[in-house]
């Protein structure tokens, strides 16, 4: 513990560091730090870094997927749920599909449900790889929307296929009416469990005297509540903190008060950032002793990576086909779906940048390190290494080849030249403050009419919200002031909590005002 405790401080120094460097640079810090893991592991002397197969999904993954369901527009998510969906499922399912066919062929040993079981770790993007990478490049929200939807869904899918692949593998057989059953209950019942929990997490925080910091420690831990339960239940804890997650993210107004919603914001920020870098630093840490498992087996290391980079070949080519296909299907069934497009390049480019932001990360380690050493007869795990090394190839290529071109593609084909308009996005900010203003005026005046004269304290708020003047002396802001400019800050979430319903305005543009908000009721707390 002593050797093992300073090590662990030095890999979270060594993520910041990282990070800021991988800023500078203007690169995907998930990029350096798989680079920075692989270099380290080659240092003598260091601690070998392991985490408990059985435990590698409960640590991980929970917290990052509800922290994700909470950053993401789930109008956007309604808006574009078709193809969130094909891509979350059809296409994770094709993806798998075409590993186990290709390795089923071409890799010795390889059963057809060994190759579902690989393309189930293989098959989902990761989402933390592609925002590090995107941010460097502006793309249209409406992308970004079904690159982050896609990202919820397809842990799931790719998750289950990886489970009764690992069934078929321990038990030599498939039964597929009991497969059909359980497929369903995974689905259905992970986000019923998910929605049950995350209804009873809500009532909880609006009923029990919480603060803002007792309620950000049940925001820790009701991720891994989610998990746990579904889990136990045989169900699919995924779908469970997704469905939960998104559930408590639209109630986030109603249980969580403004000292809640902004401290949590930078503690989940910041706790989410450590978990990532430290699975991107153990993606880099882990070869070695993954090199050595398959040395030890007789596989040469050349051979390995040949089938990695098939893999990695048939993954891109699978997305790639698959985005195209989705894009035919629309244009043969549901053309009227599609936007009227005068730019033929966007049109037809478009499956192209999709089916280039397949870069794979933590889900695939996390599935992969999962794999259980022995069956259940007491038998080694076939070919457990050589997936292992599969996965870390698949991971490696994909962030450093797609990673490191996919900003260059984006502005070498001007893909999105003439889609943002930051003239009508200003227009769109000016409109909502305009309204705001107008919607506080007319609640102070049907509500406070009669004591608008003569009171200096309902004069000032008035003028403030007229003028938009700074005060530079609160003196004036007394306690019935106070409740006064409190109500009409909560007003103000009411009415962009009905403007959001418009499809027109993005949600991010509200959630910053939201944010404004939750900021001036903190202000209104130390005058």
């Amino acid at each position: 513990m002593h050797t093992l405790l300073p090590f662990l401080l030095a890999m979270i120094a060594a993520i910041v560091l990282l990070q800021m460097f991988a800023v500078k640079l203007k690169v995907a810090y998930p990029i350096l730090l798989v680079v920075a893991g692989l270099l380290v592991s080659f240092v003598p002397g260091l601690p070998v870094v392991k985490i408990n197969p059985d435990l590698i999904f409960f640590i991980f993954l929970p917290p990052l997927l509800f922290e994700a369901s909470w950053t993401i527009s789930f109008k956007e998510m309604r808006k574009w749920y078709r193809i969130i969906t094909s891509f979350a499922f059809l296409v994770v399912f094709f993806t798998a599909l075409s590993v186990a066919v290709v390795a089923n062929h071409f890799i010795p040993g390889f059963t057809i449900a060994l190759g579902f079981l690989l393309g189930g770790i293989v098959s989902p993007p990761d989402a933390v790889s592609t925002a590090a990478i995107t941010k460097f490049v502006k793309i249209p929200r409406s992308t970004s929307a079904v690159l982050e939807g896609e990202s919820l869904l397809n842990d799931a899918s790719s998750l289950i296929i990886f489970r009764f692949a690992l069934v078929a593998v321990g038990t030599g057989q498939f039964i597929w009416q009991d497969a059909a059953v359980s497929f369903l209950w995974m689905v259905i019942g992970g986000a019923g469990i998910g929605l049950l929990l995350a209804w009873l997490f809500v009532q909880a925080h609006k009923k029990l005297p919480t603060d803002a910091s007792s309620d950000i420690a049940l925001t820790l831990i009701e991720p891994y509540f989610m998990y746990w339960i579904a889990e136990q239940l045989h169900s699919s804890g995924v779908l469970a903190v997704v469905a939960g997650g998104l559930y408590m993210s639209s109630k986030r107004l109603i249980f969580l008060n403004s000292s809640s919603r902004i401290r949590g914001y930078s503690v989940w920020e910041s706790f989410v950032f450590i978990l990532n870098g430290i699975v991107f630093l153990i993606i880099g840490l882990e070869l070695p002793e993954i090199v050595q498992g398959i040395r030890s087996k007789g596989i040469p290391l050349n051979t390995a990576i040949g089938y990695g980079v098939l893999v990695t070949v048939v993954l891109i080519i699978a997305r790639m086909i698959s985005s195209y296909a989705a894009l035919i299907a629309t244009l043969i069934f549901r053309r009227r779906a599609i936007p009227h497009v005068t730019n033929w390049k966007r049109r037809y480019l478009m499956p192209l940048l999709l089916g280039w932001t397949g870069m794979r990360g933590v889900v695939s380690l996390a599935a992969a390190l999962s794999i259980p050493v022995t069956l259940d007869d007491g038998s080694l795990f076939p070919h457990r290494d050589l997936i292992l090394f599969i996965t870390f190839v698949a991971i490696l290529l994909t962030l450093l080849v797609q990673g490191l071109t996919l900003p260059f593609i984006i502005k070498r084909t001007r893909l999105f030249d003439g889609i943002f308009n930051e003239a009508e996005e200003e227009e769109t900010r000016r409109k909502m403050k305009h309204g705001l203003k107008q919607h506080v005026y007319e609640v102070l005046k049907s509500r406070y009419e009669s004591d608008l004269n003569g009171h200096a304290g309902i004069e000032k708020i008035l003028r403030q919200w007229e003028e938009r003047a700074k005060v530079a002396d609160d003196s004036w802001m007394n306690e019935k002031t106070k409740l006064i400019f409190v109500e009409l800050l909560e007003s103000q979430r009411r009415y962009l909590t009905e403007l959001n319903k418009d499809p027109a305005v993005d949600e991010e543009i509200i959630r910053q005002q939201l944010y404004q908000i939750d900021l001036e009721e903190e202000r209104l707390k130390i005058i």
